[in-house]
């Protein structure tokens, strides 16, 4: 856990984040009203200046020119999946999610920010698993903004912080598995895939946070043993492949002679000693389990 995680940051009276502690509140509803009825109003101001000068009433156009021309600074748009982040003489006043025309207070400062989701492709990472094996591995990361607030003011630039902390979150995770679990009951990153990318999502959901920031997936997109090993890799997967086939095949051919000596006795087909059910058993097991087709040998004569 780092120090940023221990120590509880300061609040304030209405259980924001106190001004001292240099960290913005959370994100709040900006004041903003509808635009096109206060649209309206301005062209109204605007014919009413015109025809003040027209008449000679310089005084009172005056006096209305330069209300229009106050108020115009007031109106925003707000784009599907967007939002404006307000500020007012450096200090923060609300966000606008609503879609549409609005107006607000001119002296504001409105920042976009986009609450769209998106992806970011981590570059292919040389690291060590669990193991200390190097091996090569990348992921996929979707996200979005969820609380503008933090995301403008309690990080410099929220993007660059995911894309870094993503990395981070990467490394450590790829440190905690194997590559390669060769043994039962075991975690491991290509064994466990779905396991693995939801510990990478929550991980990266605690980091990001305090950037405002939402994880909807995680997943590797790269996962492969360094070029320097990966040949000696190759060989022990294919032996430890072979190994497990060997297995079942032994075990299958032990069922099988069980089943026939079984069957032989049931039947009273032939009655063997303990020498010739041996014997049976031996050239059922060859016949069973070796890899290529044998050749029978019949035995004209006597079993003895």
């Amino acid at each position: 856990m780092s120090e940023l995680d221990r120590v509880p940051p300061s609040t304030g009276p209405q259980g924001g984040v106190s001004p001292r502690s240099g960290v913005a509140s959370s994100e709040r509803a900006a004041f903003g009203l509808p635009g096109v009825p206060f649209f309206v109003a301005w062209l109204v101001l605007l014919a009413l200046a015109i025809l003040s000068f027209a008449f000679e009433r310089v005084a009172l156009g005056a006096v209305l020119a330069v209300i229009v021309a106050f108020t115009v600074g007031g109106f925003y748009i707000v784009q599907p999946n967007q939002s404006k982040v307000l500020t007012l003489f450096g200090r923060y006043v609300g966000t606008e999610r609503r879609n549409g025309v609005y107006w607000t207070n001119p002296l504001t400062v409105r920042k976009t920010v986009s609450l769209r989701i998106r992806n970011f492709n981590s570059e292919r990472l040389k690291v060590n698993d669990a193991s200390g094996n190097p091996i090569e591995i990348a992921a996929v990361i979707v996200w979005r903004v969820v609380d503008t607030a933090r995301a403008v003011f309690d990080v410099e630039d929220y993007a660059g912080f995911v894309a870094i902390q993503a990395e981070t979150a990467l490394r450590h995770l790829a440190s905690q598995y194997p590559y390669d679990d060769y043994s039962e009951g075991g975690m491991s990153l290509r064994g466990n895939a779905d396991e693995v990318s939801e510990a990478l999502r929550r991980e990266l959901g605690v980091r990001l946070q305090h950037a405002g920031v939402d994880i909807l997936e995680a997943r590797l997109s790269h996962l492969a043993y360094s070029p320097e090993i990966a040949g000696a890799m190759l060989q022990r997967q294919q032996a430890s492949a072979i190994i497990a086939a060997r297995s079942q095949i032994v075990q299958g051919a032990v069922g099988m002679v069980e089943m026939a000596l079984r069957e032989l006795s049931d039947q009273n087909i032939v009655q063997l000693d303990e020498e010739r059910k041996a014997q049976m058993v031996s050239n059922l097991l060859v016949v069973l389990t070796s890899e290529r087709g044998t050749q029978p040998v019949v035995n004209a004569g006597s079993l003895y």
